[in-house]
């Protein structure tokens, strides 16, 4: 987020991210070449993907709200986190110390991409096509355990990557290093260092990337600067699960661009017209406010002295386009006045007695609110307070919306039902996705599993049981004000379009910074409840509302899962990095102590659902979501206060499960790993829809082979 002159304010209680690593581990590019640095000019904003300097600058850009695009994590020592920076601000950073190594996406990548995607598909349509060895070990006594808790091994596209995490006893010594040896069934060996991860102060583990090695890992052992040993062991094979294949002539690839909400709107109601016999659309409860917001401008000059004027209405109830203006009254001794006529605000400055006007920008300000309260609101500019007030205007009041498609009224939120038995006699599923509105590809993947579930009902006897077993609930986008305001104004838009703030933050300068992140208004392990990972700040990426489920969009959700007491599984899907989670999903700072944990039998069945859910995923183009992103939400992610998984999970008994799409991707020419963006090229989008589409499917047979267990054990 923007704000002229600084940095956002920090959130007065929280920091919107907890997650504080010693190294935060993560692939990224390798660091510029110095002689080319990664620049961007004083206005562009992008996710830049940086390595800082040190654990103390990545402290003051958690507590100053950055806009953390992803977890930080480390590579070589080396802290990397991306960031949606303005040019200014990358500066800023730079000159701090930081490097930038990789633009993830720019702003307006994300339109160009979508322009791209439409293009092509107008053209298919056009073309009808659619360690050490054993006996080397130091003999000096071990003053710590140590203790593997994964090793994982797997192949993606013809390269095989070893993954562990390591944790030693010497919890308290932050100099301890870790390193993984390992050995191949054909003898070759080779090493690689691991790097401590704390989280919310508290020690969790050491871990790296996954790292390439020539073949399957046949043994693994670790071993510390202190002298501690790990006992040898065998790497498993992830996720070592796969759907069962494909019958001949399966349909699939329903998804050829990316869809706008208005896009979304006309694919639920050509489906539910298609297959009328396996499809209801069910209006969400709570209207949202729609694309919308209030017309506002600067009475005075910014750079001198100004004043904020805001209409009462939203600009398209007919604010847009009126004019506010100073005058000054050409007479001595006059009193300040404001007069509206015309669609002309007219504030007529008050004088001396020598006919100087005297009126300063508070002044102002109050009268507008006293004397005109029903149109509009008046604002002192941040850093003109008590500043005389100048004669200017007229100016136009201007909501700054560009979107002309998108309809300017409240949204009705849809959701397709699916299935053969649509009364809640099934056990039922939930895939809801573009809480955040930047998150384009999400509701791709939403799309095209039921798209496949509907068409494949007819032609495959298998996936027409599952429409026998199971009722299928699915939400394309819950956050459309927000998606409308990312396709049409600003790419990186994360929330909604409600405007909480007060005073001077409601200046035109913050409005990409405005609305509620839905995914951290709801109810259980809230900011609102003492727990991390949201902001009370308006301003922050992860304001949680003025309270919990202030919003008609976290609303919606709730009230579907309310209204349907069938429902047992749920996934919640965002973007990007590729990670699959569940709860718990926050924790309190003091301690890290976090939701209660699942019990033993509820972990296991998250877990090796997991395995399976992961394994259909890299059916589709080799894709592996990593061992070490796998798990719940406050372990391998972040605490994320007031997400709606832990209240479909902790409230309504729901296994609720996250995605995170878009999955980093191998360089093998840099030996990086390297990220993809929130709006990647479509190509990249179109292959993450497919591959976690399928994820989908999956979690289907989950929910069915669920269902007939319980029905065995009566």
């Amino acid at each position: 987020m923007i704000v002229r002159r600084r940095w956002t304010a920090a959130a007065t209680t929280v920091i919107l991210f907890s997650a504080v690593l010693s190294h935060p581990a993560s692939g990224a590019a390798a660091p510029a070449d110095p002689a080319a640095p990664i620049t961007l000019s004083t206005t562009e904003t992008a996710v830049v993907r940086v390595q800082l300097r040190d654990q103390a600058q990545l402290d003051r850009l958690v507590a100053t709200g950055a806009d953390l695009a992803n977890r930080p994590r480390a590579r070589d020592g080396r802290i990397i986190a991306d960031l949606v920076l303005s040019g200014a601000q990358l500066d800023e950073l730079t000159a701090q110390g930081a490097t930038a190594v990789q633009i993830v996406q720019r702003a307006g990548d994300g339109n160009r991409h979508y322009a791209d995607s439409v293009r092509a598909a107008q053209a298919r349509t056009a073309a009808g096509l659619r360690v050490p060895a054993a006996g080397q070990r130091s003999t000096a006594a071990a003053v710590d355990t140590l203790q593997v808790q994964q090793a994982y091994w797997w192949t993606t596209n013809g390269q095989t990557f070893l993954q562990a995490q390591v944790a030693t006893t010497a919890t308290d010594d932050p100099d301890v290093e870790i390193t993984v040896s390992w050995r191949t069934a054909d003898g070759v060996t080779g090493s690689f260092p691991l790097y401590r991860f704390e989280d919310s102060g508290e020690y969790q583990y050491h871990y790296n990337l996954p790292q390439p090695v020539p073949s399957r890992p046949v043994q693994l052992s670790a071993t510390s600067s202190l002298g501690g040993v790990s006992r040898a062991i065998t790497p498993t094979l992830w996720p070592n699960a796969s759907p069962p294949p494909l019958p001949a002539g399966y349909q699939k690839d329903f998804i050829d661009a990316y869809l706008t909400p208005v896009d979304i709107q006309a694919r639920i109601k050509r489906l539910a017209r298609q297959y009328r016999d396996l499809v209801d659309v069910i209006d969400l409860p709570n209207k949202t406010q729609g694309y919308r917001r209030n017309a506002a401008g600067y009475l005075g000059d910014p750079t001198v002295a100004a004043v904020v004027v805001e209409s009462v209405r939203f600009g398209d109830q007919n604010m847009n386009g009126v004019q506010v203006r100073t005058v000054d009254p050409g007479r001595a001794n006059r009193p300040l006045t404001v007069g509206y006529r015309d669609r002309v605000l007219t504030v007529s400055l008050a004088t001396d007695t020598a006919g100087k006007t005297v009126s300063t920008t508070d002044e102002v300000a109050a009268a507008i609110n006293a004397r005109q309260p029903d149109r509009f609101r008046a604002t002192v500019e941040d850093g003109s307070a008590g500043l005389p007030m100048p004669v200017a205007g007229p100016t136009r009041l201007d909501d700054g919306l560009q979107g002309t498609e998108v309809p300017a009224r409240p949204w009705t939120v849809q959701a397709l039902r699916l299935g053969v038995h649509r009364d809640g006699s099934r056990v039922g599923v939930l895939a809801y996705s573009q809480e955040h509105a930047r998150e384009w590809a999400t509701p791709l993947v939403t799309l095209e599993f039921a798209e496949r579930m509907l068409a494949n009902a007819r032609t495959d006897p298998a996936t027409r049981e599952l429409l026998e077993q199971v009722d299928i609930f699915v939400i394309p986008t819950v956050n459309p004000d927000g998606a409308n305001y990312s396709f049409n104004d600003f790419n990186f838009q994360r929330k909604n379009l409600v405007n909480h703030c007060t005073g001077a933050a409601r200046d035109p300068k913050n409005r990409t910074s405005w609305g509620v992140d839905i995914n951290r208004n709801y109810t259980v392990g809230s900011y609102f409840d003492g727990y991390v990972g949201a902001s009370a700040n308006c301003l922050s990426g992860n304001f949680a509302g003025t309270t919990e489920l202030s919003e008609a969009e976290s609303g919606n959700v709730i009230a579907l899962a309310q209204a349907h007491p069938n429902i047992k599984f749920a996934m919640n899907v965002h973007s990007y990095g590729g990670y699959f989670m569940w709860p718990p999903g926050a924790y309190r700072a003091d301690g890290r102590v976090t939701l209660p944990r699942p019990s033993i039998d509820e972990s296991t069945l998250f877990l090796n659902s997991a395995r399976r859910i992961v394994g259909a995923i890299a059916q589709e183009r080799g894709t592996v979501t990593w061992p070490s992103q796998t798990g719940p939400v406050a372990d391998v992610l972040y605490s994320a206060a007031g997400n709606s998984a832990d209240q479909l999970y902790y409230e309504l008994g729901i296994f609720a499960w996250d995605f995170e799409v878009g999955n980093d991707l191998w360089n093998p020419e840099t030996n990086q790993w390297e990220g993809v963006g929130f709006q990647p090229p479509f190509d990249e989008a179109h292959g993450e829809s497919q591959e976690y589409a399928g994820g989908l499917v999956e979690m289907v047979r989950v929910a069915r082979d669920y269902a007939a267990a319980e029905a065995a054990a009566g």
